[in-house]
């Protein structure tokens, strides 16, 4: 699948919003990736993790488990493991750090793939790498869905990413005119009410 196609999915799943958002980040965004949305859909997951497969294979040979931040990697983490014939594990928070728990193990043995969603800042995979980093296993790349750095994101290993492309993000004071004069929403889960 080339940007566009990916694109085409989330514009079928209603997720390529238009407007004023603010990203977790805290940056203002014209552009905004309901994700959600798509990972709602099994047949559109399927169709971007089946394409993400593929790329994987052909850059980093076999898996064995696919790790997931919590919650964003759950779902993608899942239907990749499921294409590449491999375990899916997740890390979540505990008092701020990523942890492997529930029971979930790394082998020494075992090849270590990262699967997120979507990349802008790099923030929450770079402290995935670095909680893998304190387990066995070899930690061979990472991956994502969309890549909306454009590359320019330091996700602490090698990054496969179905799409990548650079969405323009400002800070809130250097806003450009066009988004100046539309109300800011923060559509995003941090942002979602308790």
């Amino acid at each position: 699948m080339n940007n566009q196609q990916v694109l085409d999915v989330f514009r079928e799943a209603g997720a390529l919003l238009e407007g004023h958002f603010i990203l977790s980040s805290g940056r203002r965004s014209p552009i905004f990736l309901q994700k959600a949305l798509v990972f709602s859909e099994p047949e559109l997951s399927s169709k971007l993790c089946s394409a993400l497969a593929t790329k994987i294979r052909a850059e980093l040979g076999e898996i064995d488990v696919v790790v997931g931040p919590a919650m964003g990697g759950v779902i993608p983490s899942y239907e990749l493991a499921r294409h590449l014939g491999c375990r899916a594990v997740f890390v979540e928070r505990v008092e701020g750090e990523f942890e492997l728990r529930r029971s979930f193990e790394i082998k020494p043995t075992d090849r270590v793939l990262i699967a997120e969603d979507i990349v802008t800042t790099g923030l929450s995979f770079l402290e995935t790498v670095n909680s893998l980093n304190q387990l066995p296993g070899t930690l061979v790349g990472g991956s994502c869905i969309i890549d909306r750095s454009g590359g320019d994101a330091d996700v602490g290993c090698k990054l496969i990413a179905l799409a990548s492309m650079k969405f323009p993000d400002f800070d809130k004071d250097d806003l450009p005119p066009e988004l100046k004069d539309i109300p800011a929403y923060k559509p995003g889960s941090r942002g979602l009410a308790r």
